[in-house]
């Protein structure tokens, strides 16, 4: 007996909404609570199964969400005053009231910086709880296929059915950790509508060393410095840390990102000492220790045989003159580096450069080339130190937007 099979084609209808929002981070959902408490209908897509992975990780676990002190000075971008009126608006001190507000422990480390005392779960709880409280809608694993518009209202196709909205939000991030699920989403937007993106590099990410010097200092992977790196004016005092590829650690990251290929990074190994008075006073009451051995109550003592040479730490200090002290010095307070290159968008926390803000307004992150277009987060040129400050940029610019779409 034959059987037949009707097969029935249903055509999904197009959801209409007042805001979209591409991008279930930090921003993005900053931006989608303020909407949905000023009533608006908002919807979330992202192509990812979790919203907020890049804030679970963040912090090593325990979320870096702001900083005491934050300011201008604290980012990078090609208009260094765009950044101003967003972080004005919208404080540090306002949504660290939201962490109080959610009763999460939290604790303030060097440099201001402010951490959850459990996880950074609660950050992303509380941003999910508010969100649920606004009535935003967010819909998970949708991949966007093409962005257009249509009249007043944008049109997305994603993989999961077809959107309208009177106002588009890329929230999208920048490039790093793709293997979070970073694309160039955002900024092939940015371009679709017109707009200039300054060319997108790495940013707080390790510096790799030429090969000879990485199987030299390879050795030491694992040593963490308190040094001051510098680059021209910029400088950073923090732990340099030794890897088996180069150098990291805060100081290293925090300079990477005003670093450019083929320039020579500056590292003050000994910040807080004079080094050339304390050999010669060393050499006065132990004239027959070696310069390694002294050296080693300063130094974690594999590092100066690496930097000075076996012959000149081997020396005892009665046999090495004060010039050569000073050269010492010389050369553990001004340890000049050349680096190979950086790690990449692989281990880099945020991505340099972007679409440019002098196309944007600052007060309310929307696009002069596009109304009702607005940009948000990391894939606007600004960039943030380490120490909670690319968060507050989220916090803030998503706030701003939320206020107006």
């Amino acid at each position: 007996m034959a059987t037949s099979i009707t097969v029935m084609v249903i055509m999904s209808k197009t959801v209409q909404t007042d805001v979209l929002i591409i991008g279930a981070s930090a921003s993005g959902l900053m931006c989608a609570i303020e909407a949905g408490k000023r009533g608006r209908q908002v919807i979330v897509l992202d192509h990812a199964d979790k919203p907020g992975k890049k804030i679970l990780v963040s912090g090593g676990g325990r979320c870096n969400f702001t900083n005491q002190q934050v300011s201008a000075d604290n980012y990078i971008s090609h208009n260094p005053h765009f950044c101003k009126s967003a972080l004005s608006r919208f404080t540090q001190w306002d949504f660290i009231a939201m962490v109080n507000q959610h009763r999460i422990p939290y604790h303030e480390r060097d440099h201001g910086q402010l951490f959850c005392d459990n996880s950074a779960r609660d950050i992303l709880d509380m941003l999910l709880a508010e969100c649920e409280s606004a009535a935003v809608d967010i819909r998970l694993q949708r991949e966007i296929k093409t962005i257009g518009r249509e009249g007043d209202r944008f049109t997305v196709e994603s993989s999961h059915g077809n959107f309208q909205a009177s106002s588009l939000v890329m929230a999208t991030g920048g490039l790093s950790i793709p293997k979070m699920g970073a694309t160039p989403l955002g900024y092939r937007v940015a371009e679709q509508f017109g707009h200039h993106i300054w060319p997108t590099t790495a940013g707080l990410v390790p510096l790799t060393l030429h090969s000879e010097e990485r199987e030299k200092f390879s050795a030491l992977s694992g040593i963490a410095v308190d040094s001051i790196v510098s680059r021209g004016d910029d400088q950073f005092r923090e732990n340099v840390l030794f890897t088996h590829r180069g150098v990291s650690g805060p100081a290293i990251l925090q300079i990477s990102s005003y670093w450019r290929p083929g320039e020579t990074v500056h590292i003050n190994l000994l910040p807080d000492a004079d080094v050339e008075q304390f050999l010669i006073a060393k050499q006065s009451a132990q004239p027959n220790s070696q310069l390694g051995t002294v050296l080693a109550e300063l130094l974690p003592k594999r590092l100066p045989p690496l930097l000075l040479g076996r012959e000149i730490v081997d020396a005892r200090l009665q046999e090495v003159t004060h010039t050569s002290f000073s050269d010492v010095a010389r050369q553990l307070q001004d340890w000049q580096l050349r680096p190979n290159g950086t790690e990449g968008y692989r281990t880099s926390e945020v991505t340099l450069g972007g679409v440019d803000c002098n196309e944007l307004s600052s007060k309310t992150m929307g696009s002069s080339k596009e109304s009702g277009l607005y940009f948000v987060g990391e894939v606007v040129d600004v960039t943030g130190w380490l120490g909670g400050y690319n968060f507050q940029w989220a916090w803030s610019s998503g706030w701003c937007a939320g206020q107006v779409v």
